[in-house]
């Protein structure tokens, strides 16, 4: 790979030497031609040749160290615009002007016609050469691709980045795509051409007009690409059933998920349309200047760091230079990974320990509460699979509840400044063990309120591309030739992106006093069905046609629609809009302390049976509003949540 890199570099200098060259050698056949040429003009005696040549050679030198200031040969000539070629034009003047200067000032006679005339013409000489160079490029590509298969692309956006993506595109050496058309919804640009391509206008005959022309796929190539316009755009073209991607010049490798096809072009990326794209939201976005400020220089442990919300939130952490960061997992391979990420990024620079531990084991989290004395705790291990924990109870009743109980015991034992539990809008008026768990976790930390520990915790729902959630399972469908599963078409769920998800907790985090509920204004409600419409439609596929769709029947557990806020309950904003907190009345830690104990003869009595029965029983008792799945599914058509579904 050194041997390839290095030669690469010869080979780029030795043609940078050849095109220097070539423009030292334009600029002497200009010299020498207008030489001749006052001769024959008999124009002559206004100076001698000896004085000539100083004034030429000057005026080179000037040329050429200018077009080096300007990095004009660092340009890759079969990729220019009209930007590259205006700054030749203008350090040429500049060079021109600094030459007539600096032989004035040295006494030298000057022509001012010599420098203007002679300036400009082996400028206008060395740009000829470039048009020329790009034109037979082309001509020669094209020549090379005839009879090749080409993918046909229609491009939305007949502005300056569409007008590069195209550039790239018909120039780029073994490039799969032949750009057709642009469309434009500026009425002053439809009829005109850019790139040799025709712009038609966005109208309503605009999808009959792809299909005819056999598009097969859509770039969008729009400098601002916000959430409102990337919906109205997708709804529009999406009806076209082509593969729809997006051109993007601000790429940052960490806005694409590893599973994106993205392909790097000379000065952008073209990337999949992605489904986070189409949240029917806008991105939330949240200022972190003061709460990145207040992690620095402090300790702090991520119970679950190797998950998917835990090892964001150790990413998110790192940033912030805290004293010692401790990731805590009982899954080592996870650990391990983020290990691993970190310490690449960081080095030496960020102090990183690592504990595989079980939450529910309280010796060994008392052992490392002690050796490492963190002042900041976010407790994010849990049981979270709603099928799972219904067939095994008991563990979820160990593992969420038993282990929140611990790792908080533990927080104020040993001083830690605040403890932030990670929920789930599944603990709202629950259906399952797995939400009647994390329900009983919040009351464990909102009944610490009589602490010196800050105890507060944060809702969400559910975490686009987590482990386990429903993208990654519609996407393996998806490549495997489907179906597309879902358990019920009238199914919602409130959705948000890993980062928008740890920046809430980093900020609830800062934000934390006393016991409280942070929930987070998660807009509106998404069916599970649209979906997995979307999805398949943003692989260029047909819904029930190319990838069929099937229902399976609600899970054990499941309800048709989640809920965010216990409605009964008041809200308080907090200086973020987007950012609320429930002030419901907290149990005492005796009313808290008696349920526990009724949990725990729960699991004892369950000890040796598969069972969840007694659990259940135990979670119905310690949290009044679990409620029967059925019960709720059958009244889903009158909840507020359905009907806001439906409307959008």
């Amino acid at each position: 790979m050194e041997k390839i890199y290095n030669s690469k570099i010869k080979m780029d200098r030795s043609r940078k030497v050849v095109l220097i060259g070539f423009d030292i050698l334009c600029y002497i056949v200009i010299a020498l031609l207008y030489f001749i040429s006052t001769i024959v003009l008999e124009r002559v005696m206004h100076y001698d040749p000896i004085n000539y040549l100083i004034n030429a050679s000057i005026m080179l030198a000037s040329i050429m160290m200018f077009r080096f200031i300007f990095k004009i040969y660092l340009s890759i000539w079969r990729y220019s615009n009209t930007a590259t070629y205006l700054k030749m034009v203008l350090s040429d003047c500049i060079g021109a002007l600094f030459a007539l200067f600096l032989c004035r000032f040295t006494g030298l006679y000057t022509d001012v016609w010599v420098f203007v005339i002679v300036a400009s013409l082996s400028c206008l000489m060395v740009l000829s050469s470039r048009f020329c160079y790009c034109l037979v490029y082309r001509r020669r590509k094209k020549m090379e691709d005839d009879g090749a298969h080409k993918i046909p692309v229609a491009i939305v956006g007949a502005g300056q980045l569409g007008a590069i993506l195209a550039d790239e595109l018909l120039c780029a050496r073994h490039s799969n795509y032949q750009p057709m058309f642009f469309i434009d919804r500026d009425t002053t640009k439809v009829g005109s051409r850019i790139s040799g391509l025709t712009v038609y206008p966005e109208n309503d005959a605009i999808i009959d007009f792809i299909k005819d022309q056999e598009i097969e796929e859509i770039f969008f190539a729009l400098a601002k690409l916000d959430h409102e316009t990337a919906s109205s755009l997708y709804e529009r073209y999406s009806k076209t059933n082509c593969k729809i991607k997006i051109y993007d010049m601000s790429y940052k490798d960490a806005d694409i998920p590893s599973e994106s096809n993205v392909k790097r072009m000379s000065q952008g990326v073209l990337h999949d349309f992605r489904i986070e794209d189409l949240l029917f939201r806008k991105s939330i976005s949240i200022d972190n200047s003061f709460s990145s400020h207040y992690y620095t220089g402090k300790k702090v442990l991520v119970t679950g760091g190797g998950g998917s919300i835990g090892s964001e939130l150790c990413r998110q952490i790192a940033k912030c230079k805290p004293a010692e960061l401790i990731i805590l997992d009982i899954y080592e391979n996870n650990a391990y990974d983020i290990q691993q990420e970190l310490s690449r990024k960081y080095g030496n620079a960020l102090k990183l320990s690592v504990e595989i531990a079980s939450v529910r084991d309280r010796v060994r989290l008392e052992s490392i509460f002690k050796h490492y004395r963190p002042d900041i705790v976010f407790h994010a291990a849990a049981h979270k699979h709603v099928p799972l924990m219904e067939h095994s109870g008991c563990e979820a009743v160990k593992n969420n509840v038993m282990g929140t109980y611990n790792t908080a015991d533990m927080a104020e034992k040993y001083n830690v400044r605040k403890f932030i539990l990670i929920s789930t809008d599944k603990a709202v008026n629950p259906t399952n063990i797995m939400g009647a768990s994390k329900r009983m976790c919040e009351m464990i930390v909102q009944c610490r309120k009589d602490s010196e520990t800050s105890f507060a915790a944060v809702r969400f729902g559910n975490v686009l591309g987590s482990n386990g959630s429903v993208i990654p399972l519609f996407r393996r469908q998806i490549a495997e030739g489907g179906p597309v599963t879902i358990t019920d078409k009238r199914i919602i769920r409130y959705f948000m992106t890993i980062p928008e998800a740890s920046q809430l907790v980093m900020q609830a985090g800062a934000m934390a006093k006393r016991g409280e509920l942070f929930v987070l204004d998660m807009g509106k409600p998404v069916r599970i069905y649209d979906l997995a419409v979307n999805m398949i439609r943003l692989c260029g596929l047909t819904p029930d046609v190319d990838i069929k769709i099937e229902e399976i029947g609600l899970r054990p557990g499941e309800k048709l629609y989640e809920e965010l806020l216990i409605k009964t309950e008041a809200l308080t904003r907090t200086e973020n809009n987007m950012i609320f907190i429930e002030t419901d009345a907290p149990l005492s830690r005796a009313e808290v302390e008696q349920k526990l104990a009724d949990l725990n003869a729960a699991v004892a009595a369950s000890a040796g049976e598969l069972s969840s029965d007694s659990i259940r029983d135990a979670l119905h008792r310690a949290v009044p509003t679990f409620q029967n799945p059925d019960e709720v599914n059958q009244k889903a058509a009158e909840a507020e949540e359905m009907q806001e579904a439906v409307a959008h």
